[in-house]
């Protein structure tokens, strides 16, 4: 009889344990308060410029052929965890993004959650996509309706067995998702501000130009500092004062608009895309960045 107690005990308990996991490890998606503040009525001219400032086609645009507004995704991105592919986002019906609403885009970029209501992986960087502003995500949509739409749907990812599950990404979440607006500073003016947000939120520059630990969180003592790319093929430049000491806004502002460095290099590789976006941003957005970024904290460079 006692036997029988401990394991009908033992079976409630386990119970408990997937009925607790399941539920801290759910999608949320907006409060219908928030959500209310998302609407369809963007501006895609201005939608344009959100496009570019995220970098959005580096990603999306189908590998293998020169147009970058052909979004029908397929990137390969190699990770630690398996091979991410970059899912189509035109407005074809079907294979794409033609069905959805700003809100959809929203629960997206600033909660990491499908219109079905699963966890997106954090190889789309909503972890900096999170902070943008509201205004901004619909004007991003008004512009991608505008865009021609794209037949046919990337392969899925091919994902090691455990990162494969879909909801172990809410433990990831808990760990390092901290979604919300960046607030203005009143200690620094408007440009740096503005510097800010493109840097933190759009332009998402912490993702790469920082070093992860083993569940891929950005490792705080080397935000902005560099680190290793995650499959440990190639190293992202530090861009802090301890590597762009020497830099003047001016010429970081210039670097983001014809990829010359101070020295008359080139920047070469993906920072080569990140340019080519950058350098259809207004001059003043451009000189936002740099002032942000030459403001960052001083950090060592991460050993490979």
């Amino acid at each position: 009889m006692r036997g029988r107690l401990w394991l009908v005990s033992g079976i409630i308990g386990l119970c408990v344990a997937v009925a607790g996991v399941w539920f801290i490890t759910a999608p949320a998606r907006f409060a219908s308060a928030e959500a209310q503040a998302v609407s369809d009525s963007g501006d895609a001219v201005r939608g344009k410029l959100v496009f570019a400032a995220g970098d959005c086609a580096s990603c999306h645009a189908s590998p293998g052929q020169s147009d970058r507004l052909h979004l029908g995704g397929g990137l390969a991105l190699a990770s630690p965890y398996g091979t991410f592919r970059a899912p189509n986002i035109s407005p074809d019906l079907a294979d794409g993004i033609g069905n959805w609403t700003a809100k959809d885009l929203a629960n997206a970029l600033l909660r990491g959650v499908s219109p079905d209501g699963r966890h997106y992986y954090p190889a789309f960087p909503y972890g900096s996509f999170a902070h943008m502003r509201h205004e901004d995500v619909q004007d991003l949509m008004a512009y991608l309706r505008t865009l021609p739409a794209v037949k046919g749907r990337p392969p899925e990812h091919e994902l090691n067995l455990v990162f494969g599950i879909r909801r172990f990404v809410g433990f990831w979440k808990i760990l390092y998702f901290r979604p919300g607006p960046i607030a203005a500073d009143p200690a620094h003016d408007a440009r740096w501000n503005r510097g800010r947000y493109l840097s933190e939120a759009l332009a998402h520059c912490a993702e790469c130009h920082s070093s992860r630990d083993m569940f891929g969180g950005i490792k705080a003592s080397t935000r902005y500092a560099g680190g290793q790319d995650p499959v440990g093929t190639g190293f992202y430049p530090n861009i802090t004062a301890a590597r762009l000491g020497d830099w003047s806004e001016p010429q970081l502002a210039e670097m983001l608009k014809t990829g010359t460095t101070p020295k008359h290099a080139r920047v070469g590789s993906s920072m080569a895309d990140v340019v080519t976006n950058t350098a259809m941003l207004p001059e003043s957005d451009r000189e936002a960045i740099a002032a942000f970024v030459k403001s960052l904290p001083s950090r060592p460079t991460p050993n490979p």
